[in-house]
């Protein structure tokens, strides 16, 4: 005689069709009042049983047993369809590039409830052999991020990316900084270009290269036709908010950044003009010769002429090395680096220390200079 189990302990009977046990609890009621329940399948009694006893112990255990068949490219495409609220597009199409390229091919198919800390410590150990450090940590967050997105909709008990180590990869390109010589000759060489007074801007007051083609038109002082300050409290990221508190600053500007925001504010009404009915009217300060924002590709593709003239390899520069470059003539000048921090808006040294830390020379070599001194 079949003995019924008592209520609370499940359900297990055989499916003709699938021809398999199938077990079944239930976990409680959604909001509607629609019963929620788990299933699970096994090809023989005892295999389904476990699996049985599995569930009622997580329920026990307050833990949610997710379904069986949710993979890890279900979780990494709810997390970018659904998890990525606010961030910018461009944000969003760099995680969906890296993750469709990298995480699906690699573990997709892969059972998110079995997924183990193994798989993934073998996964970033492949990807650190071919790629730098930084983008390893890219992809070790974007799963990170994925997989605690589906563990707080129920989907998994625990988030094994987060008990992972992220190994070192590849060494990357070294960030570097102009010497005061080679900064001269940028600026010598630059005065002919349209970036002028943007090099001259990047290099003088160092703020990041996207953000300091953007100022409020209304900064521009009609007496002058030029700001002796600039305000850096807006940004481009999505909303328009800056990194930190601090990074919202407003830097006075040297004399050759006027001169040269005056002559580019010359050019841009001659610009302007010849532009008639196809300029765009907008609060950029550097824009292109209609009044629509400067393209990153065509910044750079700009300022590797500029290097090139200045008798300097083009492909080894970028427009960011430029407030690197910033840090570093300070940092070669005596100015302490808490007031460095404060000029490129960090919100402490650890980050200038840590990111322009081949720049900061006089801090490390002030010890020894120090110690020379007392015992020569």
């Amino acid at each position: 005689m079949t003995v019924r189990r008592s209520r609370g302990d499940g359900g297990l009977h055989w499916d003709e069709q699938r021809q398999r046990w199938i077990a079944s609890v239930t976990l409680g009621y959604s909001a509607a009042g629609k019963r929620i329940v788990r299933k699970a399948s096994g090809k023989t009694k005892t295999e389904a049983k476990a699996k049985l006893k599995e569930m009622l112990r997580d329920q026990d255990d307050g833990l949610a047993s997710g379904p069986a068949n949710y993979t890890v490219a279900d979780a990494v495409t709810n997390w970018l369809t659904y998890g990525l609220q606010g961030r910018a597009a461009e944000t969003v199409a760099n995680y969906r590039t890296l993750s469709e390229k990298h995480i699906v091919p690699s573990l997709g198919t892969r059972k998110l409830r079995e997924l183990s800390a193994e798989d993934v410590d073998r996964w970033l150990m492949s990807k650190a052999r071919t790629h730098s450090t930084r983008t390893v940590r890219l992809l070790h967050s974007c799963l990170n991020r994925a997989v605690t997105f589906a563990q707080a909709r129920d989907k998994v008990k625990r988030n094994v990316v987060a008990l992972c180590d992220v190994p070192e990869g590849q060494e990357g390109r070294t960030s570097k900084s102009l010497t005061l010589e080679q900064a001269a000759e940028i600026l010598a060489a630059a005065e002919s270009s349209r970036l002028y007074a943007y090099v001259v801007l990047s290099i003088l007051i160092g703020p990041a290269p996207r953000n300091s083609a953007r100022s409020s038109g209304r900064r521009w002082d009609p007496s002058n036709g030029t700001p002796a300050w600039i305000a850096v409290w807006r940004s481009v990221r999505e909303g328009g908010d800056t990194k930190t508190r601090k990074s919202r600053r407003s830097l006075a500007l040297p004399k050759s950044c006027v001169e040269a925001l005056r002559a580019h504010q010359a050019q841009q009404a001659k610009e302007r003009q010849d532009a008639g009915a196809k300029w765009t009217e907008s609060d950029l300060v550097f824009a292109s010769k209609v009044g629509t924002p400067l393209d990153s590709h065509n910044v750079r593709r700009a300022f590797r002429k500029i290097v090139k003239d200045a008798g300097l390899k083009a492909q080894d520069w970028t427009p960011q090395e430029m407030r690197h470059s910033f840090v570093s003539l300070l940092s070669d000048s005596g100015v302490p680096l808490e007031d460095i921090a404060r000029l490129v808006g960090h919100s402490g040294t650890a980050v200038t220390e840590a990111v322009y830390r081949k720049q900061i020379r006089p801090v490390l070599l002030g010890g020894a200079e120090v110690m020379d001194r007392i015992f020569s």
